[in-house]
C-alpha cells in the first residue's frame, strides 16, 4: 500500500483525500516509479471542479512527476531499476507516492534536481508551444503576457524575451511586478491599479500589439481582444478566472484578429515531437535562459492547501507537491 490524493466528486480543494491505496506490480511495457517531486498546474484544478471532464471517477489528480523506477515490467528494455524519470503523457495519476507508468511515457534524466524539473515540464512545454507553434513570436513582436508571474507566465516572458520581443507583463501586485520584471517583461501593469488596455495603448503609442497569452479568461478576455492590433493573435490557453463568455464571429472582424485555444493535449504532437520539445526545455534550464522560479513546495499529504493557495492567486512561480516517505 502507498498513500495517495483521491477524488470521489468534482468540488473546491476539500474533495482532494489522503488515502492508502494499492498499485500491484508492473505489466508488460510498464514500469513502477517511486515520485520524489510531483508538478501542480492549474489543470489540475480544472480537472478537479469539472472544467475539463474527468475519465472517470474516483481518480488520482496530477499530470507529472519525477521519480525513481522501482520495478520493471515485460519489454522494458530502455530502462532500468533506479533510473530517474520524468512522466506525464497525458493520463493523470500523479499525486501518490508510488504509481505505474507507461514506459513509453517515462523519459531518462540527466543529473538534474528532481524538483526543477517536476516544477518545471509541462509549464516549459507550454511556454514553448507558446511562442513557437500557435503563435510565432519574433524580433520585434509586442507582446501581452497575463499573469505574468504564474507559473507558465514566468516561463512565457522569459522565452518572448528570449526570442527578442517586447514583453508587456499583467499581475496583481507590486510583489508580482518586481518578479515579472526579472523574468523578462519591459513593462509590467498592476491590473488592480492601472486598466491594462489604456496601458497598453499608452505603450505601444496606440497601436496595439501582436499577440496576448491569456490564461486568465473570464475577467480579461474582451479587454485582451482590445489590446490587440489588426491582424493581431488572441490566444486563450486557460481560464483561472471562469470561462469567457461566448463572442460573435463579428467581433473578430473588426480589425481581423485571430482567436485560438490550443492546449498541449489534444494539439496532436508525437512522441517524437514532445521529447524533442522536452529536451529543448531542459537545455535552457540547464543553461540558465529559463529561471525556474519553485516559491512553493507543500507535502503531497497538503495537496488541497496547495490547490486553495493557487486558486486563491496567493502564488507565484511553480508549485511543488513531495512524498513524505
Amino acid at each position: 500500500m502507498v498513500k495517495a490524493i483521491r477524488v470521489y466528486e468534482l468540488g473546491g480543494p476539500e474533495v482532494l483525500k489522503w488515502e492508502d491505496v494499492e498499485i500491484g506490480d508492473p505489466k508488460e511495457g510498464e514500469i513502477r516509479v517511486k515520485n520524489k517531486a510531483i508538478g501542480v498546474n492549474f489543470i489540475d484544478i480544472y480537472f478537479r471542479t469539472g472544467v475539463y471532464k474527468v475519465p472517470e471517477i474516483p481518480y488520482t489528480p496530477g499530470m507529472e512527476a519525477v521519480g525513481v523506477v522501482t520495478a520493471i515490467g515485460a519489454g522494458v528494455c530502455d530502462l532500468k531499476i533506479g533510473d530517474v524519470v520524468y512522466h506525464s503523457g497525458g493520463a493523470m495519476g500523479t499525486y501518490t507516492e508510488e504509481q505505474i507508468v507507461l514506459a513509453d511515457k517515462a523519459m531518462p534524466l540527466p543529473p538534474i534536481d528532481p524538483l526543477v524539473v517536476a516544477s518545471v515540464m509541462i509549464k516549459g512545454l507550454t511556454a514553448r508551444f507558446l511562442v513557437r507553434t500557435w503563435f510565432k513570436v519574433e524580433q520585434g513582436h509586442n507582446v501581452v503576457v497575463h499573469a505574468a508571474a504564474g507559473g507558465v507566465g514566468s516561463v512565457l516572458c522569459q522565452w518572448a524575451n528570449m526570442l527578442g520581443a517586447t514583453v508587456i507583463g499583467t499581475v496583481s501586485t507590486k510583489e508580482k511586478a518586481l518578479q515579472a520584471k526579472e523574468d523578462g517583461c519591459h513593462h509590467v501593469i498592476i491590473y488592480k491599479e492601472d486598466d491594462f488596455v489604456t496601458r497598453v495603448a499608452e505603450i505601444t503609442s496606440g497601436e496595439g500589439v501582436d499577440v496576448v497569452y491569456d490564461s486568465v479568461g473570464k475577467d480579461t478576455f474582451q479587454g485582451s481582444l482590445a489590446c490587440l492590433k489588426p491582424r493581431g493573435y488572441m490566444v486563450s490557453f486557460g481560464q483561472s478566472s471562469g470561462t469567457p463568455d461566448p463572442i460573435p464571429l463579428s467581433a473578430l472582424a473588426t480589425k481581423s484578429l485571430f482567436l485560438t485555444r490550443p492546449s498541449v493535449r489534444t494539439s496532436g504532437f508525437s512522441n517524437d515531437e514532445m521529447r524533442e520539445a522536452m529536451k529543448e526545455v531542459l537545455a535552457n534550464v540547464a543553461s540558465g535562459a529559463l529561471r525556474v522560479r519553485i516559491n512553493h513546495t507543500y507535502p503531497l499529504s497538503q495537496a488541497a492547501q496547495a490547490h486553495a493557495d493557487m486558486a486563491g492567486r496567493k502564488t507565484s512561480g511553480s508549485i511543488v507537491l513531495t512524498p513524505e516517505s
